[in-house]
């Protein structure tokens, strides 16, 4: 059984346990799931020609994934996003946010449609805001100062180690 790789005759459980029944397979070189499937075995045979279980999935939609919908349909170009940067929020996120506290101040008297252009104003004051600030400051937001800041902010966090690799095989 070891020796046929045809799925019909063992699965993958069977095949290792014949690998280290014949000696092909060392006992300490078993696979890490071996010993969890010889303690809980599945309760059916986990085999090919077994039916697929009838189960209805459950459909995990949240309210910010219909906004999140409606804002990347009808704008492709958002821009980049710094990954480094952690403490600051996607476009996505603050209009999201914008989005919620739009319509919980209108609750349901005013349409999607509605909401959605104003959230959008929102967004682009706020962007009007930031760009005259870093104006005034002198400074230009970019996305080479925001890693180069990431970058410092890792480094003075990390520890230095000076460690000399001549020191280590050192006699």
């Amino acid at each position: 059984m070891a020796n046929s790789r045809l799925e019909k005759i063992g699965n993958i459980y069977t095949r290792a346990k014949g690998l280290i029944q014949s000696g092909a397979l060392q006992w300490e070189d078993r696979p890490l799931w071996y010993d969890l499937f010889e303690r809980f075995p599945p309760k059916e045979d986990p085999r090919f020609d077994r039916p697929a279980p009838q189960i209805t999935l459950k459909q995990i939609f949240y309210e910010e994934d219909n906004i999140r919908s409606i804002f990347h349909k009808r704008n492709k170009q958002i821009g980049i996003t710094n990954m480094f940067n952690s403490s600051s929020q996607t476009v996505t996120q603050r209009f999201i946010q914008c989005f919620q506290k739009l319509q919980k101040e209108y609750e349901t008297s005013v349409p999607v449609e509605k909401v959605y252009e104003e959230a959008v104003e929102m967004l682009q004051k706020e962007r009007q805001k930031k760009s005259q600030l870093s104006e005034e400051e002198g400074e230009a937001i970019s996305l080479t100062k925001s890693f180069k800041d990431a970058q410092e902010q890792r480094n003075s966090q990390e520890p230095m180690l000076n460690i000399k690799v001549n020191e280590l095989f050192k006699e």
